[in-house]
């Protein structure tokens, strides 16, 4: 027998194949659109032509019927031309949109990632990059563009009428194109550093508005607003050099415009004198060397929108390129919640320092583990890698013997719950943020939740209860309520890995009771919890104690008197006290 044929290997995905599928399309629409543009510019001939048979048939003939004719047929190719222009006009909406829709969902996720892996960069710019190259797709700027190649119909028009006729309008369309690339050279720096003072401008902005009740009691607004403004004096300054340098370029444009009109004019009345043209085909001329001459001048007006635009453009390629799409990664059986962490090494961002540096440990299900030390130690660090929002330098983080990186991230968000040290809430109502935004979860999952974590009690009395709606970042909530939402919304689905980091920071005793309650239950039903804290009574809790120092593991005990998911009656009186036996 002969042996079976290998199977032919799968074609591979290009890294940045959702930027390259919509360039594509995007080529696509584009062609459609040259090609209505150039017989929408062919059809721009209609006024010319019009003119030059009345003046050279119509009056010197004096016949009615010649001038119906005329008029019948110019207003038949007007109405097609308006036609034409109203299609291409929504090929380019179209072409936007599509761009926009193809490219929003893989943006969001690649800019996610860059800021999990870069906590410093400020991505934000790059959801607006899309939007300014859409808008751009529909604007004045890109349908001049589009005109520009026709261009060479219309001087070649105007070297039919008569050598010299084109040579005034070749000359002219050279000056003015040399025009718009100077505007480029002496704006480029400039608008730059504009952009780069707006940005600050904004970022400020933004942290101050977040931030105003700090900055009203700590008497920082003066200092505040002072930075803000210098900031923006940045901008103004960038763009008023910028608009200063581009209106003297297009003031420069426009006079030479009109100065070639009347160049155009001069030139062909002494051919008209010397007999070589018709005065008709004179003004023709003219008409024809200002409709090649308009795209440019428009090009000049609108340079700065295009720079804008082939920057963002420039930006989100970059982007797309740099981070590769993620590969679909196969659905691995329920884990038990068996966590170990293999020599852990993690970096400073933005430095080769190492914030963690050889951390081990193992959790059996149902395995309680509190992480101690002073601030800086690295707890905080240890937790985001446990909770897989960054990946290692060096080591390992396996669950159930699989490492984090090689779950699909959907069903390993699904096995973890994450309360960080900051507990930001959503915008939506508190069921939708138990829930996660999930559009599956039903009402039975969001109560249970609410159970587990112990706060239902004091979700009810809110004042609309779990339709309570949070507001930005959780505002309308204290800091404890929102502390325990984000605590149901950790328990939501019962996670088989439970990270808290500082979960009682904000909480009173019936809240840290709750919470106590909820991680023993957690225990029971064997899941593993892992806590950075600063009390002993949720250190009682736990089955082992890790203690770091500079990143390091100084030691990892386990807690022989740790407390029992069976001892749950007794945690009304000992968390009480703080102190659990």
């Amino acid at each position: 027998m002969t042996a079976p044929l290998p199977a032919a290997p799968l074609p591979m995905r290009p890294p940045h194949a959702d930027f390259q599928s919509a360039r594509k399309r995007l080529a696509v629409w584009l062609t459609w659109v040259l090609g209505f543009s150039f017989f929408l510019n062919l059809l721009t001939f209609v006024g010319p032509l019009y003119m030059l048979q009345v003046y050279e048939r119509v009056l010197t003939s004096r016949s009615l019927e010649t001038l119906f004719a005329l008029t019948l047929i110019a207003v038949f190719l007007l109405m097609a031309y308006a036609a034409l222009e109203v299609v291409r006009f929504r090929i380019l909406v179209r072409a936007g949109l599509e761009f926009d829709a193809t490219l929003a969902e893989p943006l969001f996720n690649r800019v996610m990632r860059l800021r999990l892996a870069e906590p410093e960069s400020n991505p934000e710019p790059l959801m607006r990059d899309l939007e300014r190259v859409r808008d751009f797709l529909s604007g004045p700027g890109l349908l001049a563009l589009l005109d520009a190649p026709w261009i060479p119909i219309f001087l070649l028009a105007c070297f039919l009428f008569h050598p010299w006729l084109g040579v005034v309008a070749l000359v002219g369309t050279l000056a003015i194109f040399i025009l718009a690339i100077l505007n480029e050279m002496v704006t480029r720096k400039p608008i730059a550093e504009a952009h780069g003072s707006a940005r600050q401008a904004s970022d400020l902005a933004v942290s101050a508005l977040v931030h105003a009740e700090l900055l009203q009691s700590l008497g920082m607004e003066r200092a505040m607003r002072t930075r803000w403004s210098e900031a923006r004096r940045a901008l103004l300054r960038g763009q008023s050099l910028a608009n200063d340098r581009s209106g003297t370029v297009l003031a420069l444009s426009r006079f030479l415009r009109m100065a070639l009109q009347i160049a155009m004019l001069g030139v062909g009345a002494l051919l008209v004198l010397d007999q070589q043209i018709t005065p008709g085909i004179m003004i023709v001329a003219s008409i024809m060397m200002g409709r090649a001459l308009a795209p440019v001048e428009q090009a000049v007006g609108q340079w700065s929108v295009f720079t804008r635009a082939r920057q963002s453009y420039q930006r989100l390629g970059a982007l797309f390129l740099r981070l590769p799409e993620q590969s679909a990664r196969t659905a691995l059986p329920k884990p038990k919640g068996r966590l170990e962490v293999s020599q852990l090494s993690a970096r400073v961002p933005g430095s080769a320092a190492l914030a963690l540096r050889n951390v081990s440990a193992t959790l059996a299900p149902g395995d309680c583990l509190a992480v101690l030390g002073a601030s800086g130690s690295g707890k905080t660090t240890l937790l985001r890698h446990l909770a897989g929002t960054v990946p290692p330098a060096a080591g390992a983080i396996r669950l159930d013997g699989t490492e984090l990186s090689h779950w699909p991230p959907d069903q390993l968000g699904a096995l973890l719950g994450y309360m960080p040290q900051v507990s930001t809430l959503f915008p939506g109502t508190v069921a939708q943020n138990i829930a996660r935004f999930h559009p599956a979860a039903t009402d039975k999952d969001v109560i249970s939740a609410a159970y587990l974590s112990g706060a239902f009690d004091m979700i009810k009395s809110l004042p609309n209860g779990f339709e309570t709606e949070v507001g930005p970042g959780g505002d309308r909530l204290s800091g404890g309520q929102r502390q325990r939402v984000a605590l149901a919304r950790a328990v939501f689905g019962v996670p088989r890995l439970l990270i808290l980091d500082e979960p009682n920071s904000n909480l009173d005793s019936s809240g840290e009771e709750a919470l106590i309650r909820c991680i023993l239950a957690l225990r029971q039903m064997q899941s593993s919890v892992v806590l950075a804290t600063h009390r002993n009574n949720l250190v009682a809790t736990s089955t082992k104690v890790m203690v770091l120092e500079n990143g390091a593991v100084q030691k990892l005990i386990d807690t022989v008197d740790a407390v029992k998911p069976q001892a749950a009656e007794k945690l009304p009186r000992a968390a009480a006290t703080g102190k659990l036996s």
